[in-house]
């Protein structure tokens, strides 16, 4: 062993001291002589002495040795790494309430010890995604759906601890129920602990000696939940609503884990769209391009009447104001952005073709209107293709 002092001396309490006397004598001194605060040349052999004494007497069956043997006790059934592998440690969150003070936060680990993992309690459940498909027109209007959600409840049998009915789980002996197990290395640069998942219970610190014949001791069961799901207005691809408690359920004394809807936009087959603005395309005739006219363009909001100025150019945009998708976190809306397609015919009557071609030589003439009175040239067009196409 590394000293024979008396560890009740060394930490400076009684042989009656209670678990908790130990533990803040330890702390006191572990913050006084750590070697990265102190810096007497003997701090780090202080230090080392004071944790080994911990080790002893904060193990029952240690320092039930070491009251009725001394040092001998220790000695002779344990060796150096033996005294530190299982020292009650977890108590103090692996150290890192203990030497939060020196570090500022969590203790990286110096001549001995590792910041690690705090101890388990009882687990909160997982987060569950779900990937929910909607039309444009839902987007738009918002909508209200139920969705099934496969997840993992606690078995009603035995009320999530695993255990047939009637029994309990038993505190793991192994880590004594923290779920971690602490191990010392030796190395040139001084004792390392590491903190691993306890073996024997899995990391849940309790051993279940009868397991619930429902869940075959797992705690949970496999369901599917009915779950309601508003979807706002101006709702977009990749937005996630976050349904708190709503995941799969925790550990008993645990919450429940949530559960975020991932919206999925479906593509439309007549609208595009390009953030809160709608994109459409609108067919129209070349005589209607040329003398203009009225045409009823869809929207998400129902048809509406849409003015064609005489002359307007094939791919033009126009713009319908207020027409495209709300915003999603306010009270207005994008625009419809309408793209005008002119259409040329492709087969053409006697009557069409003698009207286009009176029209071409009437073309760059100053005068192409008809009699005073009678119709024109461009009413005629536009009587035969209406009446054509």
């Amino acid at each position: 062993m590394s000293t024979t002092r008396d560890y009740y001396e060394i930490l400076g309490i009684s042989k009656d001291a209670t678990e908790s006397e130990i533990k803040k004598a330890y702390r006191k001194l572990a913050m006084q002589y750590h070697p990265d605060k102190n810096k007497e040349e003997d701090a780090e052999a202080k230090f080392k002495e004071i944790s080994e004494a911990y080790a002893v007497l904060s193990d029952t069956e240690k320092r039930e040795q070491y009251d009725r043997f001394g040092h001998a006790g220790i000695d002779g059934r344990y060796s150096q790494e033996d005294i530190f592998r299982g020292a009650d440690f977890g108590g103090f969150d692996d150290l890192g309430d203990i030497l939060g003070g020196i570090f500022g936060g969590g203790f990286g680990g110096f001549g001995g010890f590792g910041g690690g993992q705090r101890r388990q309690g009882p687990m909160r459940g997982s987060d569950l995604r779900y990937d929910l498909g909607i039309t444009l027109e839902a987007a738009a209007d918002g909508v209200e759906t139920t969705i099934n959600v496969p997840r993992a409840e606690n078995c009603g049998s035995c009320d999530g601890t695993g255990a047939k009915a009637g029994t309990s789980p038993k505190t793991c002996s192994t880590c004594r129920g923290s779920g971690q197990v602490t191990q010392a290395r030796n190395t040139p640069f001084g004792r390392f602990m590491s903190t691993t998942t306890c073996n024997a219970c899995h990391g849940r610190g309790q051993i279940i000696e009868e397991p619930c014949p429902a869940c075959k001791g797992t705690g949970k069961m496999k369901k599917v939940r009915k779950i309601s799901v508003k979807v706002p207005k101006g709702a977009d691809n990749g937005l996630r609503l976050k349904i708190r408690g709503e995941g799969e359920e925790g550990s008993p004394g645990a919450p429940s884990g949530d559960l975020y809807v991932v919206i999925h936009v479906e593509p439309h087959d007549k609208f595009q769209r390009v953030g809160d603005d709608i994109l459409y395309e609108q067919p129209i005739s070349f005589t209607m391009a040329a003398l203009g006219g009225n045409v009823m363009v869809p929207t998400l909001h129902g048809n509406v009447k849409m003015n064609i100025k005489p002359g307007t150019q094939t791919h033009s945009i126009l713009r319908l104001k207020g027409k495209g998708m709300p915003h999603l976190h306010g009270h207005s809306h994008g625009d419809q952005l309408v793209k005008i397609i002119v259409k040329t015919p492709t087969k053409l009557t006697g009557e069409q073709k003698e009207l286009l071609e009176k029209y071409q030589e009437l073309e760059g003439s100053p005068d192409v209107k008809g009699p005073k009175g009678g119709k024109g040239i461009f009413e005629k067009v536009k009587g035969a293709f209406e009446a054509g196409i």
